[in-house]
């Protein structure tokens, strides 16, 4: 019977460790809205603590990585709707 991977970010690149998607890959941001259901204010600031992390190590020298691609694959799926 095959283990379950967890689908964690593997740093520096921000990929994922089970399915090499960019994190958060789909089975993360499921995996993250259950374990915050109860909470999407802390979610959210998780992720952006998370974000702040990830802009440090993707964040292309001249500034060509937008931020707000950033922000958009690492916060803003998670607001509420």
């Amino acid at each position: 019977m095959p283990r379950y991977r967890p689908h964690v970010a593997a740093r520096p690149s921000w990929r994922c460790r089970a399915c090499g998607a960019p994190w958060p890959c789909s089975p993360a941001r499921l995996a993250l809205l259950g374990e915050y259901r109860e909470d999407r204010i802390a979610l959210l600031v998780h992720l952006g603590t998370l974000l702040c992390e990830a802009t440090t190590d993707l964040t292309d020298p001249h500034g060509r990585d937008a931020p707000q691609r950033l922000a958009d694959r690492f916060v803003t799926w998670a607001r509420p709707r």
